[in-house]
């Protein structure tokens, strides 16, 4: 009787399906080693390895319990799925469509309720939606030629930025731990990539000095020419959609950091 070869693992590899290299992408960008994973998820470590050869194929329950231990967008979650064959689980509305006009509403009356504080609305891509009239007054000169303009650009595009962000090494130090983490949620995203390819290029050349204890927060600390203007940043998610476009956007809001920025502002008012 002939003997059946038996296919190598390099063969298997080679030949393993789109959801198969998705898993293992997925996995290895979040540093989770199978056995990671397979707790994380409460499924064998030998089936999650036939899963990312692709010697198993996964159930529509499997690839949502996966992402879920994975910790995964929205709209990745979206994608592994599809890789695996099944149908988009969540909606993906068009920002401008009817659907989502209550939420644009609501997002317009929040950063017009912020004044005279600075407000403003950014996609997953940190690509400005829209901000309040105080917002657009600092952006145009931090945006100056950027376009898009977008809130990790203008501080590593900008050859004024040095000048116009008086603690501009910090400010970029704490912008790419934060799109480090994003990028890490979401390691197919290109964009993503290059944001912290740009960001950790600028932190090589404003390196963060080490003077002293460090302050619990980070300020954004802007030059104008009616002197320096100092901010606090709180930024908002919105955890309770299944909308993708919803889940995705960012809402930063300003507040001063000491009574001058504050008496400052009260000008707008």
């Amino acid at each position: 009787m002939p003997q059946t070869d038996t296919p190598s693992e390099a063969q298997v590899l080679a030949g393993r399906p789109a959801f198969a290299d998705a898993l293992r992408h997925h996995r290895t960008a979040r540093r989770f080693s199978q056995l990671d994973l397979s707790l994380e998820c409460g499924i064998s470590a030998r089936h999650l390895s036939f899963l990312e050869t692709g010697r198993a194929k996964p159930s529509r329950e499997m690839v949502m319990q996966l992402a879920d231990g994975l910790m995964l967008p929205l709209g990745t979650r979206n994608a592994l799925l599809q890789a695996a064959g099944f149908t988009a689980a969540f909606p993906a509305s068009e920002l401008g469509s009817d659907a989502l006009k209550p939420f644009r509403d609501m997002l317009a009356d929040m950063i017009t309720r912020h004044a005279p504080n600075p407000a403003m609305v950014c996609d997953r891509h940190w690509n400005i939606l829209d901000a309040n009239p105080v917002a657009g007054t600092l952006l145009s000169a931090l945006g100056k030629g950027i376009q898009p303009l977008n809130a990790v650009r203008i501080l590593t595009d900008n050859p004024d930025a040095p000048g116009l962000v008086a603690n501009l090494p910090d400010v970029l130090a704490e912008m790419s731990g934060r799109i480090r983490l994003e990028a890490m949620e979401a390691p197919s995203d290109e964009i993503l990539m290059g944001h912290l390819a740009v960001l950790e290029a600028a932190c090589a050349r404003h390196p963060v000095k080490a003077a002293g204890p460090r302050s619990p927060v980070v300020p954004l600390i802007l030059n104008t020419p009616g002197g320096q203007l100092s901010f606090l940043s709180t930024i908002a998610h919105f955890g309770t959609s299944e909308d993708v476009t919803i889940r995705d956007l960012r809402l930063e809001l300003l507040f001063p950091a000491d009574d001058a920025t504050r008496q400052a502002l009260a000008q707008f008012g």
